[in-house]
């Protein structure tokens, strides 16, 4: 697409950042000798790091920019050194160190990835590095306090980590990964601003052996105290078998991905390294790796075409530390920081939205990025169909900003057809409003699991002795009507109604799943209908508990029944809670729940309670007709005057 033109631009880094990361740590030529900071054992001196920090004149804030200049020679030490060691020798003199985090051999590989010297994979490195140091660092919070900082630069400014490794240290990691103001490697990276360039090997050599020196104070202070570290449990992507909705990665896709890449001016030239390793580590089964490098190109064609329909051409650099950066959270927002509406929604279109809302932002989502760098997921076991997803979506917006030529050629293959298809066709998965739809579908599976439940051979004196029960057979009446009324706003339904009494019983199910399949406009819903899908989603829980209830309750009562232990009031209750009337109830509440547990056995107040609510939604629904009658009727006179 044309809105994407030119492509001259060589690094994301504004000129003061690329200058801190880029430079500053190069100016001083100073010799650093190693054994000043490291002894033979491996073991870091920390002083002699902690050292070079500066701090303004008031002694309260860091001077970052002195700090990283005075760190330079440091770090290039360090490298040399780490570049001196085999693979063998790294691993006897530092892995010990490494064990404290949840993810011991990553610092293996990341070495190896020095040793190679390939700038994309040092890059791919730090950002696996940092978001399994956050995890570790929360670990080590929680041997103190209670609820663990969600962003890096809270937990690194937590006094929690202070009495463990000292404050020194903590700014040490400030410097490097906790602020604007530092490197900021982790955010520059994870945020999709650095290109493979932008990154000095030696700050990635640096950031190994600072966490294997807090390994070693980790280990004092856990010795002194006697205590253990617990590792958190790796948590797993919510609700990822919703969102998949492409299938699997095949050569083709592939084939396409690495023509389309090349090709597409959603990228830029100096990212295109990233999107390289990205479909090599697919090919040799790295999925997370892959993962991550997508999302963070994906956030960073993104934040291309939002600078573009935006005009605001500056959005595309990293801000200097006194300004936001432009991420994720204002690339898939509403509006703009200053209240206008962000164009990027409407030129992308709502199917591409709700994937990336459903993929990122929704809490009942994967949020897939979040957990990915802030190391809650366990890298050896990512899913594969996560990584697949999230390549295919990427290849479709490749093909957005492809050439014709190109694009023509690549749209004749019917498998690249059938993906876009189901991308221009997708619609969210993870709002609360499709979540609801989903209880509705599992309530209502969840009652017909009543019809196939054990039931006993009804003696004709035990049967005889149940009165009639008007309310029940009201119940099933004012429930047909409200169905049928129901049936009237669903587009295009197939429910047939069965003459006087209202809805046939068997269409029922037919029904729900039309009304589930409705499609419901949920990007930027409104608070109030939030709100109301909240309330829904409570009634729609309450309805589950009650039906899971009312099995345990047949199946114990059928059990004893059988093994003939049920007293005569006892048989009565049974055979009451058979009567089907539960089994058409629309809406229940927590009191109708309290009444159906096994130890209340409550079956004729439950009836009387459904049967006031059955009126109540009954009644409203006539009022509702009543007046969309009389404001028609007013419209008219109003249009006739």
């Amino acid at each position: 697409m044309e809105i994407l033109t030119g492509d001259t631009i060589t690094t994301c880094l504004s000129p003061l950042v690329h200058d801190l990361i880029c430079n500053l740590g190069f100016e001083l030529r100073e010799k650093c000798d190693i054994d000043s900071l490291v002894t033979q054992n491996g073991e870091v001196l920390w002083k002699a790091i902690t050292d070079r920090v500066r701090y303004a004149e008031s002694g309260q804030s860091l001077d970052y920019r002195e700090s990283v200049r005075l760190l330079g020679p440091v770090c290039e030490a360090i490298h040399l050194h780490t570049l001196s060691l085999t693979r063998a020798q790294f691993e006897m003199k530092y892995s010990p160190w490494f064990q404290w985090t949840a993810y011991p051999e990553l610092f293996l590989q990341i070495f190896d990835a020095l040793e190679g010297l390939h700038s994309v994979a040092i890059s791919l490195g730090v950002m696996k590095l940092t978001s399994c140091l956050e995890r570790a660092l929360g670990d080590v919070f929680l041997l103190i306090g209670k609820e663990c900082p969600f962003l890096l630069r809270d937990l690194l400014a937590s006094a929690e980590l202070a009495q463990v490794f000292g404050r020194a240290v903590m700014d040490i990691l400030k410097v490097f990964i906790g602020s604007p103001c530092g490197l900021n490697l982790r955010n520059i990276l994870w945020h999709g601003f650095a290109a493979p360039e932008d990154i000095p090997p030696k700050y990635c050599s640096a950031m190994l052996l600072l966490t294997a020196g807090l390994g070693q104070l980790l280990k004092s202070y856990l010795h002194q105290r006697n205590v253990t570290l617990a590792h958190r449990p790796f948590v797993t992507l919510t609700n990822l078998e919703d969102v998949i909705v492409f299938p699997g990665v095949t050569y083709e896709v592939l084939s396409a991905v690495e023509n389309a890449m090349r090709n597409s001016a959603f990228v830029l030239k100096a990212m295109l390294p990233y999107w390289e390793l990205a479909v090599a580590k697919f090919k040799v089964h790295r999925f997370a790796d892959c993962s991550m490098l997508l999302l963070s190109q994906l956030e960073a064609g993104l934040r291309r075409v939002f600078a573009a329909v935006n005009k605001c051409p500056a959005r595309l650099l990293t801000a200097e530390s006194t300004i936001l950066y432009t991420t994720f959270d204002e690339i898939l927002a509403k509006h703009l920081d200053d209240g206008s509406i962000n164009r990027l929604p409407h030129f992308l279109g709502e199917p591409a939205m709700e994937f990336l809302w459903d993929l990122l932002n929704y809490q009942e989502g994967p949020r897939i990025r979040d957990r990915l760098s802030h190391g809650e997921i366990n890298l050896r076991e990512f899913p594969k169909e996560a990584a697949s997803h999230l390549l295919t979506f990427s290849l479709v917006l490749l093909l957005r900003f492809t050439a014709e030529d190109t694009l023509s050629e690549l749209k004749e293959e019917a498998g690249i057809q059938l993906l876009v298809s189901l991308a221009e066709g997708y619609r969210s998965r993870c709002h609360p409003a499709f979540q609801l739809q989903k209880q509705v579908l599992s309530c209502e599976e969840s009652l017909r699991m009543w019809d196939v439940l054990p039931l006993p051979e009804e003696p004709r004196q035990e049967a005889g002795r149940l009165e009639d029960n008007s309310e029940a057979h009201a119940c099933n009446s004012l429930i047909s009507k409200i169905l049928c009324e129901l049936c009237r706003h669903v587009p295009g339904s197939i429910c047939a109604v069965g003459g006087s009494d209202g809805l046939l019983p068997e269409r029922w199910p037919q029904l729900l799943q039309e009304l589930c399949s409705t499609r419901i406009p949920t990007l930027f819903c409104p608070r109030l209908v939030l709100e109301v899908v909240v309330v829904l989603r409570g009634i729609s829980s309450q309805c589950q508990r009650v039906s899971a209830q009312v099995i345990a309750s047949l199946q114990l009562r059928h059990r004893q029944w059988v093994e003939r232990r049920l007293r005569s009031r006892q048989r009565q209750n049974y055979l009451r809670m058979l009567n089907r009337f539960l089994k058409l109830i629309l809406q229940y509440t927590e009191n109708l729940a309290a009444y159906t547990n096994q130890e209340k056995n409550k079956w004729n107040e439950a009836i009387s309670l459904t049967h006031a609510v059955l009126l109540r939604i009954w009644t409203f629904s006539e009022k509702k007709q009543m007046l969309m009658h009389l404001a028609k009727n007013s419209t008219n006179q109003v249009d006739t005057s």
